[in-house]
């Protein structure tokens, strides 16, 4: 087996690990593995290392990263033979999270060699691919300012939402999916997720699967900090399916229109302001490793 490692060193908890690139060095040596470590100089580079690493052979291409960072590596691997190794780094590892990746980088490398290849689907927005979650409103503007900061981490989410949770307004979105058209009023946020979750074991979509052909789209209206607050406690213990504010749609595909062009994120990074947005899903598009079984 033939890896390629791909590090980002601006990820969020890599700035504060840098031994990590020695660790999967010695990883890789005493397993006496065929594996080769590149780290990224500069914004846009992952894909081109992935690209290339497609092209020499390689087997596994691991993202060492963020969320950012898997789909910089996996938007080169959609359609190819190569699987997608994780070592998550990143402030909310949504799909790692969803999928029972570990978060230590010790199991995440033996993962590697124990675990076993899934096939899963992925999406595409205005021609931007995404993997775990995309969206639009509060949450993009979350994205933008979370873009921005040096220090990361869940205090960086609340650090930038909060100013924005009393300043962001809302919107119309007309939205065309599988079974029609639909008029979602007072959007505060809106979110199409491929797996469960955010990130940080923030479920917002119970029971979504990254594997069924399907996305699950979910609108929030604006509410009071103390209805947020408990929204948020939903979302990580559970009962969020229950919440009248929210709104679900479910679709293999959609088009989202608003009424002015405004930014949207895909897996977490900000994007140019769009005023309409087609949304495309490729089943089984991604070949990635995960655990033989959840980690305990």
């Amino acid at each position: 087996m033939k890896i390629r490692f791909i590090l980002n060193p601006a990820s969020g908890h890599l700035r504060r690990r840098p031994q990590l690139a020695g660790q999967i060095r010695g990883f890789c040596a005493a397993r006496g593995l065929d594996a080769t470590l590149a780290p990224t100089e500069r914004a846009g580079h992952a894909p081109e290392l992935a690209a290339t690493a497609v092209r020499e052979g390689c087997d596994v291409v691991v993202a060492v990263g963020g969320d950012g960072t898997m789909n910089e590596v996996a938007s080169a691997l959609v359609g190819t033979r190569a699987a997608l190794g994780l070592v998550p780094c990143g402030s909310g590892n949504g799909l790692a999270r969803h999928l029972g990746m570990p978060l230590r980088p010790a199991a995440a490398l033996e993962t590697l060699l124990s675990g076993k290849v899934r096939l899963i689907d992925s999406g595409v927005v205005n021609g931007l691919p995404f993997f775990n979650a995309m969206g639009l409103g509060f949450e993009a503007e979350i994205a933008a300012g979370f873009a921005k900061l040096k220090s990361r981490g869940l205090a960086g989410y609340f650090r930038v939402g909060w100013p924005l949770f009393f300043s962001h307004r809302e919107e119309t979105c007309r939205v065309t999916h599988d079974a029609g058209t639909s008029e979602f009023d007072h959007v505060f946020t809106l979110a199409v997720l491929n797996s469960d979750q955010y990130g940080n074991d923030a479920v917002l979509a119970p029971g979504a699967k990254v594997d069924d052909g399907r996305f699950d789209l979910v609108t929030l209206r604006k509410v009071g900090f103390a209805r947020a607050a408990a929204l948020l406690w939903r979302m990580r213990f559970g009962g969020i399916s229950r919440a009248p504010e929210l709104m679900w749609c479910r679709s293999s595909r959609f088009v989202i229109e608003r009424q002015a062009p405004a930014p949207f994120h895909t897996d977490g990074e900000p994007r140019p302001p769009a005023a309409r947005l087609e949304i495309t899903l490729r089943p089984k598009s991604l070949r990635i490793l995960v655990p033989t079984a959840r980690p305990t």
